[in-house]
């Protein structure tokens, strides 16, 4: 049984895979394409929130360098993604990944993982772009009644008709085609990335040198926790992270390296793109790259703007520019962030359906989900079936406590990748890589202990939901996935021919 569960899908077999007609999708995406769909995804809310508050809470000025640490170790996960997206170009990302190195069950794991990752990730950025929309409208003289606002702050029936409104238009979006999602997505882009520079240009204006006195503040030890809230790390080991000074730089890297989590997203459009060999490493560390300089930028001038201890927890950057007599760039920021959060809720939309598309075609769910449109080419039933499951949700439901589990789930996937780069290089050595991540294993092993360092800063009832996802999952898996796997079939099948196959005559 236990060889069964660690069983591994060749290369080979995925790939011709993708050539099945009923469930090949349309190749039409380019290293733009991706490098767009990465910095789309990876830019939200948090360039102009996270930044202020991390800053006023445990780093000072020195949060620019918190964010230089947090790219570095997404950096190195960032590379092992590289390689295996090149090497292996088929939809699913990690969950794939994972089943042509470690076995079907981590597989499985990876895969039920992701999909919990996407669709809070989509529901919750829904409903953050709902907020910033009704303000706007707000501001327009637009009211909307209190009972479609959502569940926040409702006494009664409450549910938020602007957060399942966008889920329900980006899932036809995506319906129709990758095409149209990549130059709606280009368009979107340009223009968050447009305020974002004006912001980072006229901000750098009102720079007051005196307000990086001190860089790094002097340490303030923080005070054990010893409820479920408190991070792990501390109920293990009794240790407490302080904030400001040296230690605060890294402990800030851990708050911000949330601002990140989407790179990974652009592996699962692996299948669809023209020529991933070469596209996929270009697009995954070039939004990097991009989203590292911007997230620095923004950090340097909010603090240079407004001295760290002045600075507001809720909209810092916007009230940085109100305490300097231009109120009127708080208008343009709340625009940048409806915006942008319009593209990363339609790219971890497109994440997860892909992850449930290689999933289904391997059999591990229902095969009926992994049919492409006969027009579209594009995994349409899954799509449709997600995307109405998470409008629903976040239309009801309030899913600010849960937001820490899409930081887990990522997290965990970086660990998966990192750890399949090192076994495939020792059993498929023969494969073709056109990227090759440097220096293994040591940058995979590396990866491996800053990502575990980051999990375990997380509080520990982050780890109990997760823990408990991924009991239904296992349960998922054994009552279904595994009797259905299109590999362990493949292996049946193989085995019976074998046995029912006459013995040979001597004299043959």
């Amino acid at each position: 049984m236990s060889s069964s569960l660690f069983r591994t899908k060749k290369v080979e077999q995925s790939i011709l895979d993708t050539e099945e007609p009923e469930h090949a999708l349309k190749k039409s995406l380019t290293a733009l394409d991706l490098t767009v769909f990465g910095v789309g995804v990876i830019i939200g809310t948090g360039i102009f929130v996270l930044t202020g508050k991390v800053a006023k809470e445990t780093a000072g000025p020195a949060v620019s360098l918190g964010f230089v640490a947090a790219g570095v170790v997404c950096a190195l996960a960032a590379l092992c993604y590289a390689e295996f997206a090149s090497t292996v170009p088929v939809a699913g990302s990690a969950y794939t990944f994972s089943y042509a190195s470690i076995g079907e069950l981590p597989a499985w794991i990876i895969g039920w993982d992701l999909v919990l990752e996407f669709a809070l990730g989509t529901a919750v950025v829904a409903v953050g772009w709902s907020g910033y929309m009704r303000s706007l409208l707000d501001n327009a003289g637009w009211h909307l009644p209190a009972y479609l606002g959502g569940r926040d702050g409702a006494t009664g029936f409450g549910f938020d008709i602007l957060a399942a409104a966008l889920v329900l238009v980006l899932t036809a979006i995506l319906v129709i085609g990758m095409k149209l999602s990549a130059r709606v997505t280009e368009v979107v882009v340009a223009i968050k990335v447009t305020v974002v520079l004006i912001v980072i240009v006229a901000g750098a204006f009102f720079i007051n040198g005196d307000n990086y006195k001190p860089f790094i503040p002097k340490a303030e030890t923080v005070p054990a926790g010893s409820s479920l809230k408190a991070p792990l790390i501390q109920l293990m080991f009794g240790w407490a992270p302080s904030n400001f000074g040296v230690m605060g730089i890294f402990t800030a890297a851990s708050v911000v390296f949330f601002a990140f989590i989407g790179f990974d997203v652009v592996a699962t459009a692996a299948e669809e793109t023209k020529n991933p060999q070469r596209d996929m490493p270009r697009g995954i560390l070039g939004s990097l790259f991009i989203c590292t300089a911007l997230y620095v930028a923004v950090s340097i001038v909010v603090t240079g703007m407004q001295h760290y201890t002045k600075l507001s927890v809720d909209a810092p950057l916007a009230d940085a520019f109100k305490a300097n007599g231009h109120p009127w760039y708080a208008g343009a920021i709340s625009f940048g962030a409806v915006v942008g959060l319009t593209t990363v809720c339609m790219i971890l939309l497109l994440g997860q359906t892909r992850v449930f598309f290689a999933m289904s075609r391997d059999g591990l769910l229902p095969r009926f989900f992994s049919i492409v449109h006969p027009r579209f080419r594009t995994p349409h039933r899954p799509t449709i079936l997600l995307g109405v499951l998470i409008a629903v949700i976040a239309g009801f439901t309030s899913l600010s406590e849960l937001a820490e589990l899409v930081n887990i789930g990522t997290l965990f996937a970086f660990v998966v990748v990192a750890l399949g780069v090192i076994i495939l290089r020792r059993t498929r050595p023969d494969l073709h890589r056109s990227f090759r991540t440097p220096w293994v294993p040591f940058v995979p092993i590396l990866s491996v202990a800053a990502t575990l360092w980051l999990m375990l800063n997380l509080p520990a009832e982050t780890w109990l939901r997760f823990a408990i996802w991924m009991v239904i999952g296992f349960l998922v898996y054994f009552l279904y996935g595994r009797s259905h796997s299109r590999l362990g079939r493949h292996e049946e099948t193989t085995i019976g021919e074998v046995m029912h196959r006459p013995p040979k005559n001597d004299t043959e």
